[in-house]
């Protein structure tokens, strides 16, 4: 937004943009290589105890070796994107900008190809630094349809991936996510209203209502970032993108009867949807 070789001052461009100018000027402080060790364990025990939260980590942190406060365990699980899972009392109001819709998936059977997508976003390590991957999965087959990374938590990663998805495979009929400010956002919801899809969303921290997507993060985690420790974005893009395609192509699921999703994914779409 900010264009610092233009001719024109940074100062009359924040005041053209009613920004204030320390947003122009504020350059994000790098993360320290302690706090990349940290946050790549936290990412670990978050995938087996999601229900841990700041106290439970600190304490589990402490005992492996790492003397750290319950302050520094907060502040990165809020750059990570994760928190503990629980029932918790519905506390917190809505922002009158960023609806909330109601979970349309209780008690339904799913098990045709674009009936329900998914979409999440998770943090991804790297041998220096993180970054994030956000993908789109067909719930019956768990066919991953798109996916963008970014090195930033926002919204229009997120937006690109489900007009990918939708330009190669067609509209679902409802599209399910988690309340993150991303996929609440105006942005996308009109993306998935324009393309008359109906939008459903979790339970504030309710990871099991978007589970697939969570077993997914899970997989490649375990069987590959994890494994490879990749140093640098083209990196990891282009580590991503193999492993997905042998997660699509060549990875049988026992929840498929042992067929790979694309296989799953093509025998289950209805006449139509072939036709096209």
């Amino acid at each position: 937004m900010i264009d610092r070789t233009h001719k024109l001052p940074v100062i009359r461009q924040c005041q053209i943009l009613s920004l204030p100018r320390s947003t122009a000027y504020y350059r994000e402080q790098e993360v320290s290589a302690m706090d990349l060790v940290l946050m790549r364990r936290m990412d670990e025990i978050h995938l087996e105890c999601p229900f841990a939260g700041s106290r439970m980590l600190r304490d589990m942190l402490r005992l492996e070796g790492h003397p750290v406060g319950r302050k520094r365990i907060g502040t990165l699980m809020k750059r990570m994107g994760i928190e503990a899972i629980y029932k918790k009392p519905n506390t917190s109001r809505r922002h009158p900008a960023h609806p909330v819709f109601p979970y349309l998936l209780r008690n339904m059977e799913i098990s045709r190809s674009n009936h329900v997508w998914a979409g999440d976003i998770t943090y991804v390590p790297m041998k220096r630094g993180f970054i994030y991957l956000f993908a789109v999965m067909d719930w019956a087959s768990r066919k991953v349809l798109s996916w963008r990374i970014s090195n930033t938590m926002t919204t229009d990663f997120c937006i690109e991936a489900v007009q990918e998805a939708i330009h190669r495979h067609g509209r679902p009929e409802i599209f399910n996510t988690d309340q993150g400010s991303q996929f609440t956002s105006l942005e996308f919801t009109k993306l998935l209203k324009d393309n008359q899809i109906a939008i459903s969303m979790d339970g504030k921290g309710s990871w099991r209502d978007n589970v697939f997507v969570e077993r997914l993060w899970k997989s490649i985690k375990y069987e590959d970032i994890y494994l490879r420790a990749y140093e640098t974005v083209s990196a990891v893009k282009q580590g991503v993108g193999r492993y997905l395609d042998f997660y699509n192509r060549g990875r049988p699921h026992q929840s498929l009867d042992g067929m790979p999703p694309d296989a799953f994914y093509y025998c289950n779409l209805s006449m139509s949807e072939l036709a096209a």
